[in-house]
């Protein structure tokens, strides 16, 4: 494992001195960087349906190639998180970059002469899910060593992300007009140039050598360090029975409940309505500053409730655009405090492996609940899956509530 010669995440200024301000020259590259990738990678399933259906190859092959690039990031992440632990999250960002730069330009370049092949897309798809895989772990642990105030910093970058988000797919419809789903790539491509160079631009402290130790053992290591820390693994676990159950079957069957009670115009102001409140969930993280993020961020999480409950009942537009709002308004706040929270209280030199943990084991269990909604939909029927999920939200918060190792961790800065 890496020793970094840097200040661990619970260090502080001396009393009475004045700290460094967010916006200093790193944090800026850093939050640059971020922001323009965000907006590329909210192109991206804009540019493969428009490119493959117009290609006549149908609408599995979106999935397929989208399903691809969750595959090799889910599968990699962790190996990601071991790799940034050796070599420095930054640099392992950077190739990251690189990476998805070059793939993605061949996709654009492919996109651009003709109908590609379908292996060409499937393979240059996962090519990307490896990249991010390697590129995901850094996003957590350096920012700690940029930010001064941890919880402002992912507050900020909370509220940039929610607006590149409903700014990327627009921007791609605009695109696919104008120049088709090559020109869209172009520009995805564009923007893995820039966050690449604003990550090399950024000035970090020296390293020291990487011991000996092989990847196997570092990765037991890792998990060695996670189970040793009950908020951590409590957490996940019930994020795990949460993404199954709730966060993940709701993007699919909001999909489905207000294309066919409005339109798809609809679902499209609904998610921009769901976006905007991303972006007042991360300005409130920005001004509250609790003693306890995970007992506030638990607390939160029950104005999820609402987004689910006016999928489940017929409601009038104006509710359930205030449902959606409330919903992106809890979720936001609630990972800013969990992200504060791991990101102040794992030491700098496992934090990239521990985050790597937590973003396998999310997206795995958020990827099965989208895959059952669906069926199990069809089965019991969708209003008796979303009233499930409202109830088990509850049970839940409770469960969160109740383990004394998580109401109970106080913030440390």
């Amino acid at each position: 494992m890496a020793a970094q010669a840097i200040p661990g995440p619970t260090s502080r200024p001396p009393s009475g001195a004045a700290g460094p301000t967010l916006w200093n020259r790193n944090f800026r590259l850093f939050f640059l960087a971020r922001t323009v990738a965000r907006f590329g990678d909210g192109m991206v399933p804009v540019a493969l349906a428009a490119g493959l259906l117009d290609a006549g190859y149908g609408a599995s092959s979106v999935s397929f190639a989208l399903g691809a690039w969750m595959v090799c990031f889910a599968g990699f992440v962790i190996v990601g998180g071991v790799l940034a632990d050796r070599f420095t999250p930054r640099r392992m960002m950077v190739l990251a970059d690189g990476v998805r730069l070059v793939g993605t330009a061949v996709l654009a370049a492919a996109f651009a002469t003709g109908p590609p092949a379908l292996w060409l897309v499937y393979a240059l798809s996962a090519l990307s899910g490896l990249g991010a895989a390697i590129f995901q772990p850094g996003v957590a642990s350096m920012l700690p060593l940029m930010a001064p105030d941890v919880q402002r910093g992912n507050a900020v970058l909370r509220v940039a992300e929610s607006l590149t988000a409903m700014a990327g797919p627009a921007v791609a419809g605009a695109l696919a007009g104008f120049g088709g789903p090559g020109l869209i790539f172009g520009v995805n491509a564009a923007t893995f140039a820039v966050s690449g160079l604003c990550l090399f631009l950024i000035r970090m402290p020296s390293v020291a050598p990487v011991t000996g130790e092989s990847m196997l053992h570092e990765l037991i290591g890792g998990w060695r360090e996670f189970r040793a820390r009950p908020w951590l693994w409590g957490v996940i676990a019930v994020w795990s029975v949460y993404g199954i159950t709730v966060l993940g079957p709701i993007t699919p069957l909001e999909a489905v409940v207000v294309t066919e009670r409005h339109s798809s115009a609809m679902f499209g102001l609904m998610m921009t309505v769901n976006g905007a409140g991303n972006a007042v969930g991360g300005l409130l993280a920005m001004r509250l500053r609790p003693g306890r993020p995970l007992f506030a961020g638990t607390f939160a999480l029950f104005g999820v409730i609402a987004n689910v409950l006016v999928l489940a009942y017929d409601v009038p537009v104006p509710l359930l655009a205030a449902g959606f709002f409330t919903g992106g308004v809890s979720l936001a706040f609630w990972l800013v405090m969990w992200s504060t929270t791991v990101q102040t209280q794992i030491p700098n030199e496992a934090l990239n492996r521990l985050h790597a943990y937590d973003v396998a084991g999310s997206l795995i269990m958020l990827a099965v609940g989208r895959a059952l909604a669906g069926p199990v939909a069809e089965a019991v029927g969708l209003r008796e899956v979303l009233v499930a999920g409202a109830v088990i939200n509850v049970a839940v918060c409770g469960v969160l509530f109740a383990v004394p190792a998580i109401r109970g961790l106080k913030r440390v800065r």
